[in-house]
């Protein structure tokens, strides 16, 4: 979402490093190119303004530290400016509640039916057990897509068939959900093409008769400058506690983003970055400014680490490294395991490479996503006994596999050598661990008196 402004502030960042120190000549040179970037990115003239005055302030005055490149420098002022535009920490949201009521709130097309599924998916892999509540009567497609939603990710979706009293659903889910040991209540409200005072009344009436924990502002990040004004209604008239911005993994300039906060006043709590339904995260101004600087963000791939892989089959997989036994079955199960991740391109983008920039990331992502197709077309023209046991694979078999999924018989021992080569290093780590540990090998130790791995 945010290439072009990343791509653009990285590039004027560099310009900075030629010079021996910050100057008001230089910075506002720098300035002026940073304006013009943000401006480019549907950023609203207010923050922009805000933006820039306080980097200049800070550039300038007695916060540069001496002796620091003034590359460096910069960096780090903007990089400050950037979190406190985004919110400046990552703000929790509030399950206080017994059970805890969400309000999803939003515009028609805005994602709030899918955020709410999403929400769900998260909230019970965070150990909690939501219900989700259809709310929106009058878009008959939106209580059925709800219900749809609901049974591919297991879980129930109250309604009352024909009722239009969206009280009378709301109190009715709420005890419902009090005698069935739900604890956090998910509101799938109405929606408008536009706002209007019929939605905003309807809405008035639930947030003041069931005073939920959190209303949250569900918000296209595509939408760009109509996302403040939208932001800015909602939040006059229902106080939101939070927004969830949606499609932020999608081509927008980024600037909703650096604009709801500041026209709101109320934090970004989650992020859609994708279609699937685990694909709702914390929003965490910090890293989402690393990454718009080009630091990667190594602390939310960690984390999606600690989610997607399995502690058991990674004990098994280690083993069977160890001699050499990974087969072709591992691999693919390998390959599922990565897919939760994400595409290749979100995984490079989360990674601090120095001058990877958009088109030659996309273009290794594109390249990285065929070559893994290709490995499992091949794999999948293989036999079960040949994915188990791979020495087996002679000259016919090779044959057959290639014309089974249509590769050249000469890519096809190319895949299968480099395979080989792979199970043969992957041992060779094993042994030097088990020299390691033994006490045969010395190897230099990292900081903090610890071994690489």
């Amino acid at each position: 979402m945010f290439d072009s402004l990343s791509e653009k502030l990285q590039e004027i960042i560099k310009k900075t490093s030629g010079n021996a120190s910050l100057t008001e000549e230089n910075i506002s040179e720098t300035l002026r190119e940073v304006r013009r970037a943000l401006l480019d990115a549907d950023v609203s003239l207010k923050v922009v303004k805000l933006f820039m005055s306080s980097i200049r302030e800070k550039a300038l005055g007695e916060e540069v530290i001496n002796g620091v490149n003034p590359s460096q420098q910069f960096i780090k002022i903007v990089h400050d400016e950037l979190v406190n535009v985004l919110g400046k920490e990552n703000t929790p949201l509030n399950l206080d509640g017994h059970p805890s009521l969400i309000m999803m709130l939003g515009l028609q097309g805005s994602g709030k039916t899918t955020s709410a599924a999403k929400l769900a998916v998260k909230l019970k892999k965070e150990g909690k057990n939501p219900i989700l509540v259809a709310a929106d009567v009058y878009r008959p497609a939106a209580i059925e897509q709800l219900k749809i939603l609901g049974e591919q990710i297991s879980t129930p979706v109250f309604t009352i068939e024909g009722s239009k009293d969206v009280q009378k659903i709301v109190s009715d889910s709420v005890n419902y959900a009090k005698d069935n040991g739900y604890n956090v209540v998910i509101i799938d409200t109405a929606g408008r093409l536009q706002i209007d005072n019929e939605m905003m009344a309807e809405l008035l009436l639930i947030d003041r008769a069931f005073k939920p924990q959190e209303k949250l502002l569900v918000i296209d990040s595509m939408l760009g400058q109509q996302a403040v004004s939208v932001a800015e209604n909602f939040n006059i008239q229902l106080d939101i506690t939070g927004i969830v911005l949606t499609k932020l993994d999608g081509d927008s300039r980024g600037g909703a983003a650096l604009s709801v906060v500041h026209s709101s006043g109320k934090p970004i709590k989650l992020t859609g970055t994708g279609e699937k339904l685990d694909a709702l995260n914390d929003f965490h101004p910090s890293r989402m400014a690393d990454r718009i600087l080009g630091m990667g963000d190594i602390v939310s791939l960690v984390e999606k680490a600690q989610e997607v892989f399995d502690e058991k089959q990674a004990k098994e997989l280690e083993k069977k490294m160890e001699k050499a036994e990974f087969s072709y079955n591992d691999f693919l199960n390998m390959q599922k395991q990565m897919r939760m991740f994400g595409s290749i391109d979100n995984i490079l983008g989360m990674l601090p490479i120095p001058g990877l920039n958009k088109d030659n990331r996309e273009m290794i992502a594109t390249e990285g996503e065929k070559q893994l197709k290709k490995i499992e077309s091949f794999i999948s023209s293989m036999t079960p006994k040949e994915r188990a046991n791979p020495s087996i694979i002679n000259t016919s078999r090779k044959r057959r596999i290639a014309s089974g999924c249509g590769i050249p018989i000469h890519e096809v021992n190319q895949i299968i050598s480099q395979f080989d080569q792979m199970r043969q290093m992957m041992k060779g780590f094993s042994d030097i661990k088990k020299k390691v540990k033994k006490g045969k090998l010395k190897l230099p130790k990292m900081p903090g008196g610890k071994f690489p791995f």
